[in-house]
């Protein structure tokens, strides 16, 4: 990889820790904030689905303002605004408020990952995208991770708000680095467009909503919908399940993350080289990933020793992250870097839709029915994951010529440029 693509990496990588540190504590914090609060499962749960709601609000018109006003600009706007609503979350004395607080965090936070996307895209090749996504997503394992840790410290020493108020000082660091650090983005030659690949850019409005609601387009935000419902459900509620099944103390808990993230962030890496490596092809990925991943979600939470359970999980981990980038392989081999900010934000959008739904999801089967139910309900995710990836176009030719023809039947010849 060039020098450029080296360094946009490892700067993404650090915004990307931040970014699941900020969203991911809370999880951790739930029992405790429930306690305080006076919160049963169903409102813990509306606390992390109300984030992924304002999230998936802002994905596609983040996109839509990375491309228009530069990756990092927006990135950068995002960075701060989130920070500062991470510290606000110490400062909520109601339901209602960190309620609010939690909508406001979303929608600063979500118009992030779109210009994060881009602005890789604009510092890499296509051909060496989905390897360099990897490389950056797989932070957010190590975010998780770091989350669990500094919860596991904070938490029983200085409680949640304090915790709250001490990681929303980490973003600062991350704005200084990208104004420090960020290269400019490769040339046109670097990049080697191909001439097919610019058949596909959109010039006028009509032809820019065509492919963005091209079914080729909606097929990959499927996939990753349907990953996400399992990401989402179990990352959100493996810590108070373990604390009120398993009676495993805020500190084991900690630990207890640390094999199944790492594994995590292997997957991630792992599938988004292969996809590289077969030229994407999401079927021979996904699908296996998908079905294992189902089944282990009726193994999980039957798992009656800690370090079964805890090893379950690792496997389960390093199987599904293997389907992480998939989800985005074709796509950003296929599109040139000037539109792919908002053509990602509609494939995250499907991700940030199943966190709105299936923490919440989880929280009402579990007040209603079970935790073992719950984590068997999360497996309709993977499943359908599984479906969209067998169906959608497999490489970025593939996906070129469908929503070619898509813009060709959707857009009168009068709104497209000749």
């Amino acid at each position: 990889m060039p020098r450029t693509t080296r360094i946009t990496i490892a700067l993404l990588f650090a915004a990307w820790v931040v970014d699941y540190i900020d969203r991911t504590v809370i999880n951790f914090a739930l029992p405790a904030i429930g306690r305080d609060l006076g919160l049963d499962h169903t409102q813990q749960g509306l606390l992390v689905s109300m984030f992924f709601f304002a999230y998936a609000l802002v994905q596609v018109p983040g996109g839509l303002l990375a491309d228009r006003y530069g990756s990092l600009k927006v990135g950068i706007v995002g960075l701060t605004a989130w920070s500062v609503f991470t510290g606000l979350t110490a400062l909520a004395w109601s339901f209602s408020v960190l309620l609010g607080i939690r909508f406001l965090f979303g929608l600063v936070q979500g118009v992030f990952p779109a210009a994060a996307i881009k602005a890789l895209a604009e510092r890499s090749r296509p051909e060496q995208r989905t390897t360099a996504a990897g490389w950056t997503n797989s932070s957010n394992a190590a975010g998780l991770l770091l989350a669990a840790l500094i919860a596991g410290v904070t938490l029983p020493t200085v409680g949640w708000r304090v915790m709250f108020a001490i990681i929303s000082v980490l973003g600062v660091a991350v704005i200084l680095a990208w104004r420090r650090w960020m290269p400019e983005p490769l040339a046109q030659d670097e990049i080697a467009v191909a001439q097919d690949e610019i058949a596909v850019a959109p010039d006028t409005r009509a032809e820019r909503r065509a492919v963005l609601f091209s079914p080729a387009l909606l097929g990959f935000a499927v996939i990753f919908f349907g990953y996400d419902v399992m990401v989402w459900g179990v990352t959100a509620w493996t810590p108070t399940f373990l604390h009120e099944q398993r009676h495993v103390s805020t500190a084991g808990i900690a630990f207890a993350a640390v094999p199944t993230t790492l594994a995590a962030a292997a997957g991630v890496v792992l599938g988004a080289r292969l996809s590289d490596r077969i030229g994407g092809r999401p079927r021979v990925i996904v699908v296996p990933a998908m079905a294992f991943t189902a089944a282990m979600l009726f193994a999980l939470p039957r798992a009656q020793p800690l370090w079964l359970f805890v090893l379950l999980g690792t496997v389960m981990s390093l199987v599904a992250g293997m389907a992480y980038m998939p989800a985005f392989s074709v796509p950003l081999r296929a599109l040139p870097s000037a539109t792919i900010g908002a053509a990602t934000g509609v494939i995250v959008f499907g991700g940030q839709l199943a966190g709105v739904i299936s923490p919440l999801a989880f929280g009402v089967v579990t007040d209603r029915l079970s935790y073992t139910t719950a984590f068997e309900t999360m497996a309709a995710g993977p499943l359908l994951a599984l479906v969209a990836a067998a169906v959608v176009p497999q490489t970025a030719d593939a996906f070129r010529t469908l929503v070619s023809r898509h813009v060709a039947a959707t857009v009168p010849s009068k709104e497209r440029l000749p």
